[in-house]
């Protein structure tokens, strides 16, 4: 009898551990198959109470003016100042639920040199000069993991009800290592618009994973949708960056191909163009390779800083400025504040000669738009251009309320 009821008792133990293996083995298969693989690289990050946008998967290029050149006077004839404002800086994601296709760990070359090895994505900082790589970490999804923010980047109007995040830049673009180590990132994505070097190498040696990617200024407009992957493949989610790419180039298509009903047929007609970086009492051309020059062709306008022979960003001075007669000068906002408003640029040597100056047609655009490629980059153009071909129809947005208004 006492072996039969030893038989019975192992029997019963047998069955409720072999039960509690199996019950784990389900929990642990279920959770691995919802991404708990990637804890560290969930959606929410470290930041519980973020609000993230709604997830779009299809191309929903800015609005336009439903008019043509015909409808339009001669742009070389408007007269007067405009500023260019996107309708909206929200940068809706890819995709709601970004950890559940992510692969961790994701193994890629940083432009740099080094082979870099990401295996946390809860804590992002993604930092440059126009804001390009936090704008696509926002539109793929991880908004809500980064910590901290470059000069460029608003998290207040690209991600609605979200309050801004710490500020890990100074003087400009210049990187604070105290800062980004106090914010205990797991991994940075970078490039060479931001330092100094040294900073990132401090970052590195700090345990730090540093992902540097390309600069795209050269290949311009062109350039957006690799910037997007290459963040996207150091995310480890190399699909959503097609996804990603794919989206924001048919909304840059499809922008580009309505600016080009707005502007003139004839290239002669078209309207003359350079991009001026003012910073006090001086000036510099941004010329073929800086960017600008594939901004402006995308506007359907002419980029005479190249047509003249200018690259890259360089200083000029009255005579070339004036030699090359633009009939449009695009410059940022702040630079425009830093010389002391539009008469005071007007009184630059060389700008009032060109008929650009005669007519006053000085375009400015937020610093922080203007050369932004990215998900953003449809709706910078559609609002250049706009202001440029139909300035009258321009999308202004309504002024804030003091904080003294009633009602």
């Amino acid at each position: 009898m006492t072996l039969p009821r030893i038989l019975r008792r192992f029997r019963r133990q047998t069955i409720r551990r072999t039960t509690w293996i199996v019950v784990a083995a389900s929990v642990v298969t279920l959770l691995w198959v919802n991404g708990f693989h990637n804890i560290g690289a969930a959606d929410a990050g470290s930041n519980e109470s973020c609000v993230a946008q709604p997830e779009q998967r299809e191309p929903q290029p800015p609005t336009l003016p439903d008019v043509t050149s015909a409808d339009l006077p001669d742009p070389r004839t408007i007269t007067g100042p405009s500023t260019a404002y996107t309708q909206s800086s929200a940068i809706p994601p890819i995709s709601s639920a970004a950890s559940a296709v992510q692969q961790l760990p994701a193994t890629v070359t940083s432009s740099d040199g080094p082979e870099t090895t990401v295996t946390d994505t809860s804590r992002i900082l993604a930092l440059n000069q126009n804001g390009g790589l936090a704008a696509a970490v926002i539109g793929l999804g991880f908004g809500c993991n980064l910590v901290g923010r470059d000069t460029a980047t608003d998290i207040e109007k690209l991600m609605p009800g979200n309050e801004q995040l710490p500020l890990v830049t100074q003087n400009g673009h210049e990187l604070s290592a105290e800062a980004i180590l106090e914010l205990a990132p797991t991994v940075v994505v970078s490039d060479t618009s931001v330092g100094p070097y040294d900073v990132q190498l401090q970052l590195r040696e700090a345990g730090i994973p540093v992902v540097m990617i390309p600069i795209v200024y050269e290949e311009g407009v062109d350039g957006v949708g690799s910037q997007i992957q290459l963040v996207a493949d150091a995310l480890g989610v190399p699909e959503l960056g097609r996804a990603l790419a794919d989206r924001t180039q048919r909304e840059i298509g499809q922008t580009v191909q309505a600016l080009a009903a707005m502007s003139p047929s004839d290239t002669e007609d078209k309207p003359r163009t350079v991009l001026l970086y003012l910073r006090g009492s001086i000036y510099y051309w941004l010329g073929a390779g800086s960017g600008a020059d594939s901004i402006i062709r995308s506007i359907g306008a002419r980029d005479v800083a190249t047509e003249v022979g200018f690259e890259g960003m360089a200083p000029t001075n009255a005579e070339a400025l004036v030699q090359a007669a633009p009939d449009v000068i695009i410059v940022m906002t702040l630079g425009l504040a830093s010389v002391g408003g539009l008469e005071a640029a007007l009184e630059l040597p060389g700008i009032k000669q060109t008929p650009a100056g005669a007519n006053q047609r000085i375009v400015d655009m937020s610093d922080y738009e203007v050369m932004s490629f990215g998900p953003r980059t449809a709706s910078v153009l559609a609002a250049l251009g706009t202001a440029i071909y139909a300035p009258e129809l321009a999308y202004t947005p309504e002024p804030e309320p003091t904080s003294g208004a009633k009602g």
